[in-house]
């Protein structure tokens, strides 16, 4: 295939670079278009824009191919911690032992937040919504640790503030959620690995010991590390172009966090539990619920099934499948609301409507269960989504600086209003 597109613009032919990636992807480079042309494209959402080249994730929507740098998302969930995700996603290779275990080490050191910080909870109102102090706290992180702000970082100096991040972010979720609860703060304890520190943080006692459950463990493992990173999604690309003004990196992930906060992003696990909330007040007829959906004319849509990216099948979604029925099983937690959930499962995989248009229960429909099972509020799902995709942020911003690129500036078609004469306020009618 030629390496040359063309393209006739006002009677004259130019001609573009081809690309194509490591996994066989084609891109059009009309980087010198305007140069060339005067025209710019529109392309609304940018649907079919690639905004960069990245090495970090690879996606097939069409086939249902989740990777990061290379590796199967099945094969990372099935046999490596979050940590370990971590590092590979944002270091490039997955580390050696040695490497690992000075990866936990550092961010052991950097845990604890500043205790001034405990002082904005106090300020927040009672029913703040917990990805508003997300967002404020991270934002914040900038103010007390003022050296991020330095242009020109050295190596050195920009790995001690990504520590630092993925460091405190776990205790800054765990502090929102015991706050939310009027529960005394629980600090962290370096003996832990990082899952297991949180969980202990988020549903430990100080007035009694706490047993971490390996199967709850295992569980949030897969959850974070599905959750990691997700090629150029709305969150990611928002921290790309704001990193791209040479902003800090706590205030660039602040960003990411806004967008995450978005119901059409992450906010879908949360919808998912509140559907299931709505068909129980509703008295439970799982069967009506489907009826509804299938109807064109009603305007409920059932939440958690089929993937704005995914064509076929969400690959996430199958491996935590099991680790929710792993879940389910293991705590024995007798829920109206998790068994509406089953029947509308069964009723997704089984039924030929939902078959026929790909409408299979994604990675957020099985999250949210989880998240529920395990005891959370669901206002606190999007917030553990941000905590899981850490890593995929952080590797965004610094590859988006490794490759030194220009400030992010879309252009727009203007539709506005052309000359107008001004007109004295006296005179405006």
């Amino acid at each position: 295939m030629s390496d040359i597109a063309e393209i006739k613009v006002d009677g004259n032919t130019i001609e573009l670079p081809v690309i194509t990636g490591t996994e066989n992807e084609k891109a059009i480079d009309i980087s010198k278009l305007r140069d060339l042309t005067g025209f710019v494209t529109l392309d609304t959402g940018f649907k079919n824009t690639g905004s960069t080249k990245s090495k970090i994730t690879f996606l097939d929507g069409e086939k249902g191919i989740l990777k990061y740098r290379g590796y199967s998302i099945e094969e990372l969930a099935e046999k490596s911690s979050f940590l370990e995700v971590s590092y590979l996603i944002v270091y490039g290779n997955l580390p050696t032992q040695e490497q690992l275990d000075g990866f936990q080490a550092e961010i052991s050191k950097h845990t604890l937040i500043h205790e001034d910080m405990k002082k904005f909870f106090d300020g927040y109102p009672s029913r703040s919504h917990p990805m508003g102090q997300l967002g404020s706290l991270i934002f914040s992180l900038s103010t007390f640790y003022p050296e991020c702000l330095k242009p020109n970082q050295t190596a050195e100096e920009q790995d001690l503030t990504i520590i630092k991040l993925l460091a405190k972010l776990p205790t800054i979720v765990s502090f929102i959620y015991k706050k939310s609860l009027g529960h005394p703060l629980i600090y962290p304890k370096n003996k832990y690995d990082y899952v297991t520190n949180f969980l202990w943080m988020t549903f430990g006692q100080r007035t009694e010991d706490y047993d971490v459950n390996p199967i709850v463990v295992s569980a949030m493992n897969k959850l974070l590390i599905l959750h990691a990173d997700h090629e150029q999604n709305c969150s990611a690309s928002t921290v790309r172009i704001v990193g791209s003004s040479d902003c800090n990196l706590y205030a660039s992930i602040a960003a990411g966090i806004a967008a995450l906060w978005g119901p059409l992003h992450g906010g879908a696990n949360q919808a998912v539990i509140d559907m299931l909330e709505l068909i129980k007040e509703d008295g439970g007829d799982t069967e009506k619920w489907i009826n509804k959906a299938k109807d064109k004319n009603d305007s409920f849509r059932m939440m958690g099934f089929g993937h704005r990216v995914y064509k076929n099948f969400d690959p996430r979604a199958k491996i935590i499948k099991k680790a929710c029925d792993d879940i389910l099983e293991n705590l024995g937690i007798d829920d109206p609301i998790l068994e509406i959930a089953k029947k509308l499962e069964e009723a997704a995989l089984t039924d030929q409507y939902f078959i026929d248009r790909k409408l299979y229960p994604n990675v957020d429909f099985y999250s949210g269960i989880i998240y529920r099972a395990l005891g959370f509020p669901s206002e606190m799902f999007t917030v553990l989504f941000a905590l899981g995709r850490l890593p995929g942020w952080i590797a965004q911003w610094k590859e988006m600086h490794e490759n030194k690129e220009p400030i992010g500036r879309p252009r727009q078609i203007y539709v506005g209003e052309t000359d107008r004469d001004f007109v004295a306020i006296k005179d405006r009618k």
